[in-house]
């Protein structure tokens, strides 16, 4: 594994491989360059986050190009989006993955396709966590904040984040600090016999996850291939897969889960971790948690849900590749991840 490293003054590139900007919305990005830029960082802007037609930035030429050119820019120091979107796997197979240098791309939602694929392709971490909107806030919560501390690492460190201990319920976008957390966080577990953990849960594996509404399009294709990333960059080692829900219903979420063992996803796995959702609608009475149980059986596996990790902010920042240890406890709801960069 290659893990790139965020240092001081770095210069931050900002293009749109997925949605960009109309134009009413284009406060959001100025805020979070002035932002930004009192913490000494410099911003690049790129054409395709002012832009946007047919649920994406520009057509996927323009985006790839863009993309490839600010990642292979001496300049830019890492990529961060301005979010997500819908249509970015239109432009993966025009990415230029043999030329990637060890930068950080850090995001989430649409933007986990492509994080995932470079991760997989080339044995570079990549970062999911904020977006580049969720980083205009006056103030930040402390998970949120954690960004920073997480991509300035370097390989051979680790660093260690703890469960919030409040969640937003709904989105606020004219709230000045972005996020409004109300709720009180919980995490959970559902084990292979159906019950939850008692005491402590503790697991350890090799992240790799993103959005499952997109992730799952990369199965079958060259940019999905787990069993290969495992042989060439983890060896021997268990993957610990991470997933978020946007918007899928849990029949399409349990489909999907079920296309991932499959195609393999899950084999030489430890656990399964899902993050909050705003989606999850039930089908019948079938619910997220018998999606859970159903798949905890069925793998053998322990899952722990309900992570901060996702569209209900605020989140972690997860890298694709680290070695994490995950615990749980379980009475109290309340988890830390530790990540290895080795």
């Amino acid at each position: 594994m290659q893990y790139p490293v965020l240092r001081e003054g770095a210069t931050i590139g900002v293009t749109a491989p997925s949605s960009g900007l109309e134009a009413n919305l284009y406060h959001l990005v100025e805020r979070v360059r002035e932002r930004l830029e009192t913490e000494g960082f410099q911003i690049r802007i790129g054409d395709t986050t002012w832009t946007q037609n047919k649920a994406k930035s520009a057509p996927a030429a323009k985006r790839a190009q863009e993309f490839n050119a600010m990642i292979q820019d001496a300049g830019i120091d890492l990529i961060i989006p301005p979010w997500g979107g819908e249509l970015l796997i239109e432009m993966v197979e025009q990415v230029g993955f043999d030329k990637l240098p060890c930068k950080w791309v850090l995001g989430y939602s649409d933007l986990s396709v492509l994080l995932l694929a470079i991760t997989l392709k080339t044995g570079i971490a990549t970062a999911h966590g904020s977006n580049l909107v969720d980083l205009r806030g006056e103030t930040r919560d402390e998970l949120t904040a954690m960004w920073q501390a997480v991509l300035s690492t370097g390989a051979g460190g680790s660093v260690v984040q703890h469960s919030s201990s409040f969640y937003q319920k709904e989105w606020q976008h004219d709230h000045p600090n972005v996020f409004n957390l109300t709720e009180p966080t919980c995490w959970r577990t559902m084990m292979p016999d159906g019950g939850a953990a008692l005491g402590r849960l503790q697991l350890q594996g090799r992240l790799l996850g993103g959005c499952i509404d997109v992730i799952r399009h990369l199965i079958g294709t060259p940019y999905g291939d787990v069993k290969a990333f495992r042989e060439a960059y983890i060896p021997g080692e268990p993957v610990l897969w991470y997933l978020e829900n946007c918007e899928l219903n849990t029949a399409d979420v349990r489909r999907s889960l079920v296309q991932m063992k499959l195609a393999g996803w899950f084999e030489h796995c430890s656990g399964i971790l899902f993050g909050r959702s705003p989606a999850n609608r039930p089908v019948e009475n079938y619910a997220i948690e018998d999606v859970y149980a159903d798949l905890a059986q069925e793998l053998g596996l322990p899952v722990i849900y309900d992570i901060d990790c996702g569209h209900v902010p605020p989140q972690m920042t997860l890298i694709n590749g680290a070695y994490a240890e995950v615990e749980v406890e379980a009475e109290a709801g309340r988890g830390t991840v530790k990540q290895h960069f080795s």
